[in-house]
This record gives C-alpha cells, sequence and structure tokens, in this order.
C-alpha cells in the first residue's frame, strides 16, 4: 500500500470511530427507553472499528478520552489480555472501597453461609 492510501485509511478509520462513539454517546445518554436494535447495531460496528489495524493508537486514545461509551467498550474487548486498561488505578481502588463500604453499611461483610444440613457444633 503507498502512504496516501495508508492515510487515506488511517483517516477513513478515524472518522468511523469518532461518529459511531459520539452516536453510542448519545444513545447511552438518552433519557428514557431506547431501541435495543439500534443499540446493538452501533455497538457491534463500533466494535468493529475499535480492532480496525489502520486506526492510528493517538488517535483512538483521544476519541476514547473524549467518549466514555467507546472507552468500556474499548476496555471490554480487551478485558481477557489487559484488564481494565484504561481506567486509572486510584478510580478503581476507590471504586471497590465504596462498593465494600456498602456491603457492611448493608449487612456486614459476605460470609459463606452454613449449611442447614451440617451439624451444630
Amino acid at each position: 500500500m503507498s502512504a496516501p492510501t495508508d492515510a487515506a485509511s488511517a483517516r477513513a478509520a478515524v472518522e468511523t470511530v469518532i461518529v459511531l462513539a459520539g452516536l453510542l454517546e448519545r444513545l447511552e445518554r438518552r433519557p428514557g427507553r431506547i431501541d435495543a436494535d439500534a443499540h446493538r447495531t452501533v455497538v457491534q460496528r463500533l466494535q468493529r472499528a475499535l480492532l480496525a489495524p489502520e486506526l492510528p493508537a493517538d488517535a483512538l486514545d483521544a476519541v476514547l478520552g473524549a467518549h466514555p461509551a467507546a472507552a468500556e467498550l474499548y476496555e471490554n474487548l480487551h478485558y481477557a489480555h489487559a484488564g481494565l486498561v484504561r481506567a486509572p488505578l486510584e478510580m478503581a481502588v476507590a471504586a471497590e472501597r465504596r462498593a465494600r463500604e456498602l456491603i457492611e453499611r448493608a449487612g456486614g461483610p459476605l460470609r459463606p453461609s452454613s449449611s442447614p444440613a451440617s451439624p451444630a457444633a
């Protein structure tokens, strides 16, 4: 492939991701119900666009930084290999702490339940 063709391919990939990420963001923030088929179609197309090999990494980072719903989708696509690669560690730790506090306030720490069939000590 020639350099102009590579540049045109990269530009098309970036434009596609920008449009689909913006559309997903609007769907996610829309008050009320959204059409499930429309949402699924946008997500599937964005998944394919996010995996395009011609998508430049710096452009991808910029788009994901501007569109949280697309960033979450990107993380889900790469979770098996990298975990939550885009979530800052501090945010993840803070979320886990809040979850633990809520669980404890709701009913104490989670413990394995004892089976009613087991003999009493």
